[in-house]
Formats: structure tokens, C-alpha cells, sequence
């Protein structure tokens, strides 16, 4: 591109070459400009997000594979190389330097530096702006490299693992990053698995294998996967390196859970489903070896379309802050006017007078001119208003906070072995804003470790009994940890009760569970949820003992007689239906079809029930009922061909086997319920009791039914017995859930205080765009709020609702796959890391093992992370803003020449390295009362929620102490030396003394702010206040001695002028002076603050200072209880 005037240069003439920069610098204001408004963040995020498919040929609905033909599959340019990193050596430089100049502060500097380099505007030296900025591109560039180094690092690691490929008929080691779309692979035992490969063979029987699935789900149980049986048996190489099939599946995708494709192979079709699939990142597991056919590669694969970027955050503060630096620009132009008018007059009332002998430079021939230039000057001399190290200066404090997370051995679990983790950097300060927390319930707020507590056989409940059950002399296959009560339920199965042993039949045919016999006897469940492995244990102690499995056929041990069903259909569950069930031919040659799942669906598809459910639920515990249905020969052989045509779809076929499964699993018989009790985790009512003090609402959000989910909300002190009335939303339409919300807005005025609302059944009607208002002015009127019968989708809805319509900082907390969508809805994401796996981990922005930790991280490290952001801000921008103002009233007295008070190594060093230190130590270590008091005193937290200690008054505050510290730091100088004499008699009224006494003054009053604003001491804070304290008088008179004036004699003129000035009596007294009109007005109005109105930190400060140990409950109730309730109340502190 060429820049107009440039190929046009002539050196010699300076009104050209000033012509020619001007215009070059239009050219690239509008260049930055264009950048930085028309080239968003979020256009770069598109193409970053995009990058992979715009590589690509169009959208394509389907994929093929050949099988042992590379050269029809690499026609599709299918690779298994993976690079999650960003850049290499090549592209590291200018896409990294594109991406930080997508910050404005970045950009606007580099106007700066490019304005310094026109001598005609500039009255500093262009290294006064490129040092900072250099150092803060450096500090960023050098932590993204890093972690991109890393990245390469684990790129090359995966790339280069070495796997058995079949070519040409042998088996031959290849890197994954050669492995190719059709190929077959030999897998063995311990082995991960390189690609998505659809399973032929295996050394197992029926072409079963056996998987770990961790690193995608976090599950650590074994699934298993079955070949399909036309390839099941070819476990040879010489047969395999024959087969010519192809596989027509779907495009990559990210569900886990889902595939549908068909295998075309001598002239047949066969159903693919993701039973036949092993998924990149699994593990082989209890299997000798097996083959597959490499489906998805590389950036296809499963686990690296889950992979992508999650939503950028940013928190309130941040969004604040971006404001307040586009205010501060403003400022600065609007001074830069003012100086450049006061230069347009003096030029032309005083300035003309010395045209004889000091004529304007040759560029500048009228006052107006000058005046333009002036303008620029000022802009490049005030820029200090705008900091350029702010943002790099906060992402270290908020990484300082995040390992203070890491490290806390208060929220480490040792019974797991876990310790807290902030997988972000971004939100610590909004940990300590949060007014709404969305909660799981079984995971989080209860253990998730299962235990059969209750059932209830053909209408007869078995609960009750004081003594535990010993099963070892009834079934020497007993598991002895399995606990239960009532001997009467053990009776009836030993007499040999129809009902009762039928019932455990269920139970040990219908799940999922896969046994591993370790030694005779030692039976070890892998169950793939917590619930489906109490029952089958809880039907193994009853007698009914589930041995073994295989793809045709279960195992069990009935009342000691070994027996074996044959598996006809397995009719899945999912979060659509809500039940599981099995259909299987006894020896006899009975078909029978056993089915359990949630009340709310199996009631429907039965004869008749009974009332024991709700009775459970009132309980809290997990309830299922169990079902069974008779089948005839006939109704089986019609309902198996309709299931063989549904399965065999491929086009809907997900829908087409529901209806097929809908047809069979109708009149049904009840054969019981069962009740699993999920116990509350440890310290969970303790503490929503003290998040609620906090003024922290806390809602639950869970598929449980209703009277589970009251009856958890009363264990875990939500729901008190001092509300007055819970009331429930139960509409089955619109227009009654709305009846409901108004019914209860009508009576709030009364009883708001005292409510809860314990029930929203019909989210689907609540959540609608015409009732969102109604339902959030209803359940926001209430002290605790409970959802139930949400669906994943309808959690995200529920938080979504609240930041769109309350504007408050939410915090959702879970621990399952389910919980995702909440967790990156909400502000600010948590995961547990419990019984199912490590998704909701992997989705959070915090993880930790209890949820008990979370009052620890709201509480203590929020709370902190918000007071020493935002006392960092507030010192940030007063010392900016003492620093700079000089400068302004400076031009009133120098006839707007732009002339700067300090010299250009003060303006360089002033913000990294005289005052950096001290702040980030502020920052970082500051704390107004300890950890322990925090939890004492929740109120202490309410500030942060209301945003008190930073926004747009505590700002003009700052800005108002640091612009009247710049009037005493220059005016009092200035009155002061004006007359003032050396014991010599030689007037002290020279530039470089006004300079050094001004910059001396402004580095001690800054340096003194700072240690009053400092609430908690470290040694790192004395270091960094006092030794950058002594720093700047040791660089100070280093750059004023006569070695730097030898080596570089026209850079440092002013020899020896520090030593001189500060030798002067007059000028200590003179810095004193200012320092005393600049501290003594703050000290004053916070002791009077501090006496007249102090807040809760101030006196919970006070009484840990005067007693350490003892707490004052007079206090504490003060702060937690309403003045009604503790008006006249008398305690003896």
C-alpha cells in the first residue's frame, strides 16, 4: 500500500516534511481507528470460531468411508493431526501484536508514539511512551507464548503417540498424526484410542470391549461397546486387511452420547449406533485387544469438537472500568482544547512581542497554527491521565488471587484428595458481588452416594426396624456394607413371596451395570450412575444376585441357583423418557418385559398404583417405580420386526425407536416402589444459613419431584419453620400459572418477607416471554426459591431470566453434565468435582469437592478479591491523576509551550517503577478484617453486592483528591521557591529545582497515601513502599552524577542539580509543607468517618483488635438481625 506524500518526500524542505507527517498520520488514525472500531473483538472471535470451517468446502450432511482405501478417503482431505495452539515462530509476532492492539489502551499509545515521533509536536523524547508500552506488549507477549508454548507441547505429545495401523496386510507403527481416515487400527489393553473408530472385531466374545471413558465424561466406571455382528469375526489381520466396507454416517458433531450411520458391506446394510463406537480420548480396558475403523480424525473427533472456546466473561468491574478510561480520554481532550486556546491567545497577545528574536519554528506562521500544534503536544504530554500498565497491573492482581484460591488448604478435601481450583483469572472481584446462587441439588447439595433406603412391595411398605440386617448366614455373596432395618422384607423373600422376589428379579435384569468377579464370591459393581447401583446391590443381599452379562444373555444368582435369561431388547434411558427397560426370555420361555423409571412416567402406562411415592418423596428421598409387563410369543415376534425397521432408519431414527418403545411399554403392572436415600453433604445447612445472612438468595434448581425437593429444602435450612407460608405454582397452563403468580403478588405486601416459593412445576408456561416478568417479580418476592421437574435447558433459562430482568451477579453451582448449561449461563460457573465425573468441572470458572467451600470462596477470597480491586483502582487513578495535573497548571506559567514540569526519565520510570510495586502489593495482599471474621460476620459482604467501595462517585472522588494534590504539589512549590534563596544568596527559582522539589514532594505523598490506604501489612508491602521510596532517590542522583554526564553528555545536562536542591533546607521544609496540606485533610475525614459513621468493617476492626478471640455478640446480632428483633436486647459481651 503506498500512503499518499510519501513517495513524494524532500528532506530538505521542513514545511513538507511537516506536511508529509501530518498526512501520514492521518493515514493511520484512520488505519487504527478502522482496527479498533470496525474490526471488533468479536470479529476475530468469528474467525478464530469459524477459521475451520471456512477451510472447508461447503456444509456437508453426511460422511463416507472406505475401509483400507486411503486413496477415496483423502479426496476429503480428513487428517488426525490436532494444534489447539495459536501461533508458531513465523505468525507468533504479528498475530499476537494484532490481538493486543484490539485493546484500545494499546492502540491509543501507539497513536501517542507515533505522534512523538513529529519533532515539531512532540516536547518528549519518544522513549517516554515506548517503554511502558513495550514493557506491557513484552509482559503480555511473553505470558501468551508461554501458554501457547504449552500448547505445542501437548499438540506435539498427542501427535506423536504411536498406534498399529494395518497396511497392505501387516499391522505397522505409525504416529496418530499419520493415521487416516479408513483406517483400521489395532488397539490393545491400557491403550487410548487415536481416533473415532467404529468397533469390527475384538478378542472378547460377541465382539464385546470394555472403555474408560474419563478424559471425555469424567466417568471413571467401565462402559462396554459390541461390534456389529457381521464383523465380529474379523479378528484376523488377513481378514480385515479384505474388508472393503463403507460407513455413510453423520457430519462430526460434539454429542457424546449419539451416532447414526450405517455400514454398507456385500450388498447389506447394518445400523450403526454409538454402542459400535470407540471415541478418541477412551481407554481399553479388561481387553486383550480389538480392531476399529477410523471414522472422525483429528479435529473431527468427538473430543475436539467439544473443545471449543467457551464464553469470554467479563465482569462488572471491567465493563466499568473500559467506561471510565473513555471518560478520562474525553478529559484529556477536553484540557488538551483548553491549553491549545490559552496558546492561540497567548501567541498572539504576548508571543508576537518576541517575533524579533524568537521566531516561531519555520512549519508555524499564525498563532492558530500554533495553537493545532500546541493541541497535539498537550495530548502527548497529559496521556499519563490514561494508564497504559492498568490492565497489564490487573491481570496480576487477579492471577496473585487465583492461586491464593489454589492454595487454600481451608477448601482442600482430603477424604478425595481435592483441593480448590480457579480455572479462570477473570472474575475473582465478582466472586465478592454475588446476590443470586443457582443450585443442583443431587451432587451438590447432597452426597450422590446412594443407599436403598425404603421400598414398598404390592402396597406393603418395608422401612422400619432399629437393627441391621445380617446377610452373610441367609447369601454368602452378600455385600457387606449394604445396610438395612426391616427382617420383615428378608422374611418374605426367604418364604418365597411371589411379589417380593419378582420384585429383586426386576432389579438384578433391568440396568445397565457391568460386574467384575475378582476371586470367587467378590463381586465389584461398575454402575454408571450411583442410583443404579444401590438397587442392584440392594436386590444381591435379597438373594437376586446379578453375576454377568453378555450381549445376548444375563446371569444371576437366584436364592443360590444359578440362572440365565436371554436378552431380547434393551429399551434405553434418556432425560426424554425417564425410564429403562428389558425385555428377556426366562428358562421357562417366558417373555417378560421389566421396566423402572420416575413416577410421573410410569403411572401413566399403568393399570392401577398406589400411594406410597409421595409418602418417599415427603421423606426426600429418590423414588422409582417398578413395572412389569407379560408378553406373548406373537406380541413379541410383531413388536421385534417394528423395532428392527426402526433400528435399521437412517433418516429420524432416534424418534422412530421412542415410538417403537412408547407401543410396548404400556399396561403395565406395579410391582412396588423403591426409596434411595441421597444424604446432605457435610455442612451444607450451616452454610446457606450463612449465605443467606450475607443477603446471598439462593435457589435450587432440580429434576426431582416436588415433595423431595421441599423435604431437601428443609434438611438443608432453606425452607424454616418460621415462614409462613410456602406456596406452590403448579398450573397446568398459561393462564393458571399466571393466576398463581398474581394470587401471590396480591398477597406480598404482607408476608414477602416470610415466604417461599418451594415449587415451579410448569417452567415451560413460567419461562414464556409474556410471563417472565410475573414470574420473576413472584419468586424474587421470596427468601428461597425451588424449581422442580427442570430440564438442563430450563435451568440456563431460570439464571438467564434473572441477569436479564435484576441485573445482579449470579453464581450457578453443579456437579453433572446436565449442570452445564447453567454453569456458563450464570456470571460466574462452579463445578463440583463428585459421583459424576468431571463435566461440570470442566465447564466452571471455579471447582471444588464441597459444597461447604463455597461460603469460604464468596466470603473470604470474593469478598477480599473485590475490596483490593477496587482499592487498587481508587490509589490507581488518584496517583495518575496527581501526576498529571502538574503538567496542566504547569502551562498557565509557561506560556502553553507545552513544556513539562519533570524531566522525561521521571514521566518514564514514574508508573513502573516508582509507584507499581506498592500498588500491586496493595492489590494483591490487602485485607480490611481476617478470614475468620468474614465468616463471622456475613454482612460484611453486603458492600460488594451493592457496589459501594468502586463506581462512577467513588471515582470522581479519586479524581477530585488526586487534581487537588496537584494543585498543592505545584502551586506550593511554585509560591514557596519564587522567593526563596540559597545561604549563598543565589535565588532558588530555576526550573531543575522546581522540578526536583516537585517530583520529590509527589513521589513522598504518594508513597505516604499508600500506606494509609494499606489495611494489612506483609513484608512485600513494607519492601515495595519504602524500597521504591529509595529507588527513586538513588535513580535520581544516578542520572544527575557526573559518570552518566561523561558517557552520554547530551542526554543528561543537569549535573549535580538534585544533590544541590535537596541539600536545601528550605526544600525539605517546602515538601513537608505540601505533603501535610495533601495527607492531613484525608486523615481528618476519616477519623471523623471513622467516629461519626464507621461501617461494619471498621468495628469488627476495632474489636479484633482489642480482643482477638472473644467475639462480640451484642455485634454480631446487630449485623445479622433485623433493629426489630434486637431493639432492647441486652448481652453480656
Amino acid at each position: 500500500m503506498i500512503v499518499p506524500g510519501i513517495h513524494r518526500q524532500r528532506v530538505n524542505n521542513p514545511v513538507h516534511s511537516l506536511c508529509v507527517w501530518m498526512n501520514t498520520l492521518k493515514y493511520l488514525t484512520v488505519l487504527l481507528v478502522s482496527v479498533v472500531f470496525f474490526c471488533p473483538r468479536s470479529l476475530k472471535d468469528n474467525i478464530d470460531n469459524n477459521a475451520d470451517k471456512w477451510c472447508r468446502a461447503p456444509c456437508v450432511i453426511e460422511r463416507r468411508v472406505r475401509a483400507n482405501d486411503r486413496e477415496y478417503n483423502e479426496k476429503f482431505q480428513y487428517s488426525n493431526c490436532i494444534m489447539t495452539s495459536k501461533y508458531n515462530i513465523i505468525t507468533f509476532l504479528p498475530v499476537n501484536l494484532f490481538e493486543q492492539f484490539q485493546e484500545v489502551a494499546n492502540t491509543y499509545f501507539l497513536f501517542l508514539l507515533i505522534l512523538q515521533l513529529i519533532p515539531q509536536i512532540s516536547s518528549l523524547s519518544w522513549f517516554t511512551t515506548i517503554v511502558p508500552l513495550a514493557l506491557v506488549l513484552s509482559i503480555t507477549a511473553v505470558k501468551d507464548a508461554t501458554d501457547d508454548y504449552f500448547r505445542h507441547k501437548s499438540d506435539n505429545q498427542v501427535n506423536n503417540r504411536q498406534s498399529q495401523v494395518l497396511i497392505r496386510g501387516s499391522l505397522q507403527n505409525e504416529k496418530w498424526m499419520n493415521v487416516r481416515v479408513g483406517d483400521i487400527i489395532k488397539l490393545e489393553n491400557k491403550q487410548f484410542v487415536a481416533a473415532d473408530l467404529l468397533l469390527l472385531s475384538s478378542t472378547e466374545p460377541h465382539g464385546l470391549c470394555y472403555i474408560e471413558t474419563a478424559e471425555l465424561d469424567g466417568e471413571t466406571n467401565m462402559k462396554v461397546r459390541q461390534s456389529v455382528s457381521v464383523t465380529s469375526e474379523l479378528g484376523d489381520p488377513n481378514n480385515l486387511a479384505s474388508f472393503d466396507g463403507e460407513v455413510v454416517c453423520e457430519p462430526p458433531n460434539n454429542k457424546l452420547d449419539r451416532f447414526c450411520g450405517t455400514l454398507y458391506w456385500r450388498d447389506k446394510k447394518y445400523p450403526l449406533t454409538n454402542q459400535n463406537m470407540l471415541l478418541r480420548g477412551c481407554v481399553l480396558r479388561n481387553t486383550e485387544a480389538c480392531y476399529g475403523l477410523v471414522i472422525f480424525a483429528g479435529p473431527d473427533t468427538k473430543l475436539m469438537q467439544n473443545s471449543g472456546r467457551t464464553k469470554f466473561k467479563r465482569t462488572s468491574i471491567d465493563r466499568l472500568m473500559n467506561t471510565l478510561v473513555l471518560w478520562i480520554f474525553g478529559f484529556l481532550v477536553c484540557m488538551g482544547v483548553i491549553l491549545a486556546v490559552g496558546n492561540a491567545v497567548w501567541e498572539r497577545e504576548v508571543g508576537s512581542r518576541f517575533q524579533s528574536y524568537l521566531p516561531w519554528d519555520p512549519p508555524v506562521d499564525n498563532f492558530l497554527f500554533s495553537a493545532f500544534l500546541s493541541f497535539w503536544s498537550y495530548v502527548i504530554i497529559l496521556n499519563t491521565v490514561v494508564p497504559i500498565s492498568l490492565y497489564v497491573s490487573v491481570e496480576v492482581i487477579r492471577l496473585g488471587h487465583s492461586y491464593f484460591i489454589n492454595w487454600d488448604q481451608k477448601m482442600f478435601c482430603s477424604q478425595c484428595n481435592t483441593a480448590a481450583e480457579a480455572r479462570t483469572t477473570t472474575l475473582n472481584e465478582e466472586l465478592g458481588q454475588v446476590e443470586y446462587i443457582f443450585s443442583d441439588k443431587t451432587g451438590t447439595l447432597t452426597q450422590n452416594i446412594m443407599s436403598f433406603n425404603k421400598c414398598s412391595i404390592n402396597g406393603q411398605p418395608y422401612a422400619k426396624g432399629e437393627v441391621r440386617i445380617d446377610f452373610s448366614p441367609f447369601n454368602p455373596l452378600a455385600d457387606p456394607d449394604f445396610c438395612f432395618y426391616d427382617d420383615k422384607l428378608l422374611e418374605s423373600v426367604k418364604v418365597g413371596d411371589a411379589h417380593s422376589q419378582e420384585f429383586f428379579r426386576l432389579l438384578s435384569l433391568c440396568h445397565t451395570v457391568m460386574s467384575e468377579e475378582k476371586s470367587e464370591g467378590e463381586l465389584v459393581y461398575k454402575a454408571q450412575s450411583p442410583d443404579e447401583g444401590a438397587l442392584v446391590t440392594a436386590a444381591r443381599n435379597f438373594g437376586f444376585v446379578f453375576r454377568s452379562r453378555t450381549p445376548g444373555t444375563i446371569t444371576t444368582t437366584e436364592m443360590g441357583r444359578t440362572v440365565t435369561y436371554s436378552l431380547l431388547a434393551i429399551l434405553d434411558f434418556n432425560n426424554i423418557r425417564k425410564r429403562m427397560s428389558v425385555i428377556v426370555r426366562s428358562p421357562e420361555g417366558r417373555i417378560r418385559l421389566y421396566c423402572k423409571g420416575a413416577d410421573t412416567v410410569l403411572l401413566e402406562r399403568l393399570h392401577h398404583c398406589n400411594q406410597e411415592l409421595t409418602a418417599y418423596a415427603a421423606d426426600g428421598l429418590r423414588t422409582l417405580a417398578l413395572a412389569y409387563r407379560d408378553l406373548s410369543e406373537d406380541e413379541w415376534e410383531s413388536w421385534s420386526e417394528s423395532h428392527s425397521v426402526a433400528d435399521k432408519a437412517t433418516d429420524c431414527r432416534e424418534d422412530r425407536l421412542a415410538a417403537v418403545y412408547e407401543q410396548i411399554e404400556q399396561d403395565m403392572m406395579l410391582l412396588g416402589a423403591t426409596a434411595i436415600e441421597d444424604k446432605l453433604q457435610e455442612g451444607v445447612p450451616e452454610t446457606i444459613a450463612v449465605l443467606s445472612l450475607a443477603n446471598i438468595k439462593i435457589w435450587v434448581l432440580t429434576g426431582d419431584k416436588q415433595e423431595t425437593a421441599v423435604n431437601i429444602g428443609y434438611s438443608c435450612k432453606m425452607l424454616t419453620d418460621d415462614m409462613t407460608e410456602v406456596f406452590i405454582i403448579g398450573g397446568h397452563t398459561v393462564q393458571s400459572v399466571r393466576q398463581d403468580c398474581r394470587w401471590n403478588e396480591r398477597s406480598s405486601s404482607f408476608i414477602s418477607e416470610n415466604r417461599s416459593l418451594s415449587r415451579v412445576s410448569r417452567q415451560a408456561h413460567a419461562l414464556e416471554a409474556d410471563m417472565e416478568s410475573e414470574f420473576v417479580s413472584t419468586a424474587c418476592a421470596c427468601k428461597a426459591v425451588i424449581c422442580c421437574r427442570v430440564t438442563p435447558l430450563q435451568k440456563a433459562q431460570v439464571v438467564e431470566l434473572i441477569k436479564k430482568h435484576k441485573k445482579a451477579v449470579t453464581l450457578a453451582i453443579g456437579d453433572g453434565a446436565n449442570d452445564i448449561s447453567m454453569i456458563k449461563s450464570a456470571h460466574i460457573g462452579v463445578g463440583i468435582s463428585g459421583q459424576e465425573g468431571i463435566q461440570a468441572v470442566l465447564a466452571s470458572d471455579y471447582s471444588f469437592s464441597q459444597f461447604r467451600f463455597l461460603q469460604r470462596l464468596l466470603l473470604v477470597h470474593g469478598r477480599w478479591s473485590y475490596l483490593r480491586m477496587c482499592r487498587f483502582l481508587c490509589y490507581f487513578f488518584y496517583k495518575n491523576f496527581a501526576f498529571t495535573m502538574v503538567h496542566f497548571w504547569f502551562g498557565f506559567f509557561c506560556g502553553f509551550s507545552a513544556q513539562t514540569v519533570y524531566d522525561q526519565y521521571f514521566i518514564t520510570l514514574y508508573n513502573i517503577v516508582y509507584t507499581s510495586l506498592p500498588v500491586l502489593a496493595m492489590g494483591i495482599f490487602d485485607q480490611d478484617v481476617p478470614d475468620q471474621r468474614s465468616l463471622e460476620y456475613p454482612k460484611l459482604y453486603e458492600p460488594g453486592q451493592l457496589n459501594l467501595l468502586f463506581n462512577k462517585r467513588e471515582f470522581f472522588i479519586c479524581i477530585a483528591q488526586g487534581i487537588y494534590s496537584s494543585v498543592v504539589l505545584f502551586f506550593v512549590p511554585y509560591a514557596i521557591l519564587s522567593d526563596a534563596t540559597q545561604s549563598t544568596g543565589v535565588p532558588l527559582a530555576d526550573y531543575q529545582t522546581f522540578a526536583v522539589t516537585t517530583a520529590t514532594a509527589l513521589v513522598i505523598v504518594v508513597s505516604v497515601q499508600i500506606a494509609l490506604d494499606t489495611g494489612f501489612w506483609t513484608v512485600f508491602n513494607h519492601v515495595f513502599v519504602w524500597g521504591s521510596l529509595a529507588s527513586y532517590f538513588t535513580i535520581m542522583f544516578a542520572l544527575n552524577s557526573q559518570i552518566l554526564f561523561r558517557i552520554f553528555p547530551n542526554q543528561f545536562h543537569f549535573v549535580g542539580s538534585a544533590q544541590s536542591t535537596l541539600l536545601q533546607p528550605v526544600v525539605w521544609l517546602t515538601i513537608a509543607l505540601a505533603t501535610a496540606i495533601c495527607i492531613v485533610p484525608v486523615l481528618a475525614f476519616r477519623f471523623l468517618k471513622l467516629d461519626l459513621k464507621p461501617q461494619l468493617s471498621d468495628t469488627v476492626r476495632k474489636h479484633t483488635k482489642t480482643s482477638p478471640t472473644l467475639i462480640c455478640p451484642s455485634l454480631l446480632l446487630r449485623h445479622v438481625l433485623p433493629s426489630s428483633q434486637y431493639v432492647g436486647l441486652e448481652v453480656n459481651d
